[in-house]
């Protein structure tokens, strides 16, 4: 019997297959829930992620569960962009597309509070899990992008954070609310009036 047929690679084979399906479910969920917000039909998901209604359940037998899976999914994504940083552009360009990705967060994040009902408890643990992951990472992206000589260096990450959640409010009331084009007008606010020059030159 070759090694690929023995029970422990098989045992393995499944598990990935069951992690990739997972991973496949919070991208396509994450993706509905910005569009449409948590109360999307898990059909709509289930045609985003190209798996079976079942295989949702099976994985998240409740919305709030699933909710709460995504909020994480995208946490751990927001936590890890500074080590994909020097593939992503410039120190500016990073800022601000990870500006981007945590607004699409902050949706998942204020329908959080409604998935979850009465848990308060739970939601303030989540929350201030998300204050003390997001808020060194985004201090960092702003102080590379000022040292790079992008951004203004005066900025303070605190300050920043709560400006970007302010600018989402209106895309819960406003369906034509552009909130994307009102962070680009405020990242422009930050940057100075021409990039650094190349180095050497």
């Amino acid at each position: 019997m070759s090694t690929a047929d023995t029970p422990s690679a098989s045992a393995g084979r499944k598990r990935a297959d069951v992690r990739r399906n997972e991973q496949k479910l919070l991208d396509a969920a994450a993706a509905v829930f910005v569009r449409r917000g948590i109360d999307a039909p898990v059909r709509e998901i289930a045609a985003e992620s190209g798996l079976g209604m079942g295989t949702i359940y099976r994985h998240f037998p409740t919305r709030a569960d699933l909710v709460v899976a995504v909020f994480r999914h995208q946490l751990d994504a927001l936590a890890a962009a500074v080590d994909a940083a020097p593939t992503a552009g410039t120190p500016y360009e990073v800022l601000r597309q990870w500006v981007h990705q945590f607004a699409d967060f902050l949706v998942t994040k204020h329908g959080l509070a409604e998935a979850l009902h009465s848990d308060q408890a739970g939601f303030e643990s989540l929350h201030n899990e998300f204050v003390e992951r997001l808020m060194p990472v985004l201090d960092q992206l702003l102080k590379v992008s000022a040292a790079a000589g992008y951004t203004c260096s005066d900025v303070r990450a605190y300050d920043f954070m709560i400006a970007i959640g302010n600018l989402c409010i209106g895309v819960e009331n406003f369906p034509d609310y552009q909130a994307r084009r009102m962070i680009d007008l405020l990242l422009a606010g930050l940057a100075r009036t021409a990039p650094p020059p190349a180095s050497g030159t």
